[in-house]
């Protein structure tokens, strides 16, 4: 009986672990949930941009999210510099909640001119009005490694400033 009961206390002192027990993260990561993270959606075709604007603007709000027209083009350095670090996860807590409305320079001149999205530089990136027009803006950027540091706190104050209030 005595060797059983060796045996008992042996397995259980085996049993307990001297290791503290991890602790969970809390509740408020820093980390954005995937629902969170900024995006680029592609506009849809058609002419009357303010209107897909105003539309996307509404959905955006009813999803909690925030939405910026964003023009650029594929040969733009900054705007090359800029997707690259959205799509790394780079700017995550930065946008978090952003959905950023992409547009061609070239392929969607016409529509942005008409529904009042002018600029002579890229990337543009404007917040859209409760009519689907452009209000606050901001464009251009520096080339190279920079740019999505030059831009980051310039879209943080236009973001901040297009708030619904």
């Amino acid at each position: 009986m005595r060797h059983l009961s060796l045996a008992v206390v042996v397995v259980a002192l085996l049993a307990c672990d001297s290791k503290p027990t991890p602790k969970a993260e809390p509740a408020t990561s820093t980390k954005s949930s995937p629902l969170s993270k900024p995006r680029f959606d592609k506009a849809p075709a058609g002419e009357d941009f303010a209107a897909i604007a105003r539309a996307r603007r509404d959905a955006a709000e009813s999803a909690g999210r925030r939405l910026l027209v964003y023009v650029g083009a594929s040969w733009c350095e900054p705007c090359q510099h800029f997707h690259r670090a959205v799509e790394a996860g780079k700017l995550d807590d930065a946008f978090a909640g952003v959905t950023f409305l992409e547009l061609d320079v070239e392929a969607d001149r016409a529509r942005l001119l008409g529904a009042g999205y002018a600029s002579k530089y890229i990337p543009l990136f404007a917040a859209p009005g409760p009519d689907g027009r452009m209000t606050r803006f901001i464009v251009g950027s520096i080339k190279g490694d920079g740019a999505v540091a030059e831009i980051t706190p310039r879209l943080r104050r236009l973001l901040d400033d297009a708030r619904p209030r």
